[in-house]
């Protein structure tokens, strides 16, 4: 059974819809109805529904308007538009949210049903896509290309001719075409767990991925080991806009479909194709820190700041230590190294060679500690880095010792500047909802965009810190600001209103009550 959330702020029509359509008998159930876009946009929220019926013309938050947030929090909610303004425009700006349903009003209760049903078939389409066995399409030369480019990388010069010559292939094999111009990369990688932790990804994911992505931005994506690798595709600024919702709908498609949690980790945005290997590690990056994280992380960029990390090719013991010291416990860390130095032991290890290993392994950890920790906070910590050739001179269980000791210590120093990291970016978002709470255009977007990480990340934090929303909080100051201008001083309502970043007056007074328990003239007149 499909849920729905019913918007439309004519309470009788509303009302007509919900009682003379049988909604169980087309497969669905209504959760809630809503009489303005604001209550819409809750409900959404809250019950997480498959299908958004509503007016186009709504108050407080637009049709339009509307959808653009769903897609922000719920990308994988489909919506429908109800409208009795037969404008072309609105049509045009609907499609870009990829709206399931156009219908006009007057509607029959039959004719919304009939509607209704070829909705139900489209979702029925989506759910089974994703839970398909069917075996997904290889791509032959594409996939040839993009796999060592991704895997392996080029360990050359990564100049002008190399670039020159791997676009070239690209075009050959079908990756580009050649008029595309201005087109940046990025990596994501897909995996699905279930309940007991158990890895459910098949190579039937691909399609399930895939369904999602071919509304947004152009793709290939593979099956290997357990996990979809799928290579991006798009201008900056169409990347700018959907690559968050994309990660969003996949999250929550798999949530709501497969009842299972869909692990992703999407890297930063490369300008060449020289740099797909980096973002490959960047994305494998991501699911590391997400095993050990409280709030799920997706972006590279919400857990590592710098943006030049220089991952190459290293040994196979610095690239589990990585693993470990960004996603493992401190007992599997301690573990880890003590059987690195038995086997250094065992091989009779030269000292020359063993320091040369280590300080590829210092490299390492502090490369993950200057990705995480403040500058300050890393440089001070830099000066515990053992100098191994004395070490060594000193003998192995001095070494095993200290080297052990080190690498612990910037476990948990990562650990901690992560959640110090977490309540900062909180903090930065309160100051500026201090500072911007009677700017109209203030958003999560657009605070988000401000510290430099995703939305949906910076909303999950601010959930976790402080039990609200990041609409409550600016909902809260704005209100809370009114509350004195109304008791303190003898401006109109109307400017009160603007003063505190709200552009209709009847808005103003709908939040005011929703939050007081009273309207602004009730409280004046206190």
């Amino acid at each position: 059974m499909y849920t729905v959330v019913v918007a439309d702020d004519e309470e009788e029509l509303r009302r007509a819809l919900i009682r003379k359509v049988d909604w169980e008998s087309i497969g669905f159930s209504v959760v809630g109805e809503a009489e303005n876009g604001v209550e819409a946009l809750e409900l959404v929220e809250k019950h997480e529904p498959d299908l958004l019926l509503t007016d186009i013309r709504m108050p407080f938050l637009s049709g339009i308007e509307l959808a653009r947030q769903v897609r922000e929090v719920r990308p994988a909610t489909q919506i429908a538009f109800l409208s009795g303004f037969d404008d072309f425009s609105y049509a045009q700006q609907a499609i870009q949210y990829n709206i399931v349903s156009y219908m006009l009003k007057p509607i029959s209760a039959s004719e919304l049903t009939e509607e209704l049903v070829k909705i139900r078939k489209k979702i029925d389409e989506k759910f089974h896509r994703f839970v398909s066995p069917s075996e997904a399409s290889e791509k032959g030369e594409v996939i040839s290309f993009l796999m060592p480019l991704l895997l392996d990388g080029y360990l050359v010069s990564m100049d002008e001719a190399v670039e020159s010559r791997l676009v070239t292939e690209a075009i050959s094999c079908g990756l580009l075409r050649a008029q595309e111009i201005d087109i940046s990369y990025a990596v994501m990688i897909t995996s699905i767990m279930d309940a007991a932790g158990k890895n459910q990804t098949s190579r039937a994911t691909v399609l399930a991925v895939e369904q999602i992505l071919e509304k947004y931005v152009k793709h290939v994506s593979f099956y290997i080991e357990g996990r979809v690798v799928t290579f991006l595709q798009a201008s900056l600024a169409r990347f700018d806009k959907y690559l968050h919702i994309i990660v969003e709908e996949i999250a929550q498609s798999v949530r709501r479909i497969m009842n299972c949690e869909a692990q992703i980790g999407v890297s930063r945005v490369a300008e060449k194709l020289t740099g797909a290997h980096e973002a490959y590690v960047e994305a494998m990056n991501v699911i590391r820190y997400a095993k050990r994280n409280a709030v799920t992380t997706h972006f590279i960029a919400d857990v590592e700041r710098s943006e030049d990390i220089d991952i190459k090719r290293i040994q196979a013991s610095v690239d589990e230590l990585e693993k470990l010291m960004r996603g493992g416990s401190r007992e599997e860390l301690s573990a880890y190294l003590s059987e690195t130095f038995d086997e250094m032991e065992h091989e009779q290890m030269s000292s020359a060679v063993m320091s040369f290993t280590l300080s590829q392994m210092v490299t390492a950890v502090m490369r993950i500690v200057y990705a995480v920790a403040e500058e300050s906070v890393a440089e001070e910590f830099q000066k515990n880095v053992p100098l191994f050739m004395n070490e060594v001179k000193e003998g192995k269980e001095v070494l095993r010792e200290r080297y052990i000791s080190f690498c612990l210590s910037a476990r948990d120093l990562i650990s901690e500047q992560r959640k110090k990291s977490s309540t900062q970016l909180c903090d930065k978002a309160r100051e500026i909802i201090e500072k911007n709470y009677m700017n109209q255009d203030l958003s999560l977007g657009y605070v988000s965009n401000e510290i430099a990480v995703s939305p949906n990340y910076l909303s999950a934090l601010i959930k976790k810190a402080t039990g609200s929303t990041f609409v409550d909080l600016l909902s809260q100051k704005r209100i809370e600001v009114a509350k004195e201008l109304l008791m303190c001083t003898d401006m109109k309502i109307r400017e009160i209103a603007e003063k505190c970043g709200y552009s209709d007056q009847h808005y103003f007074s709908y939040c005011f009550k929703k939050y007081t328990g009273m309207s602004p003239n009730a409280c004046r007149g206190k």
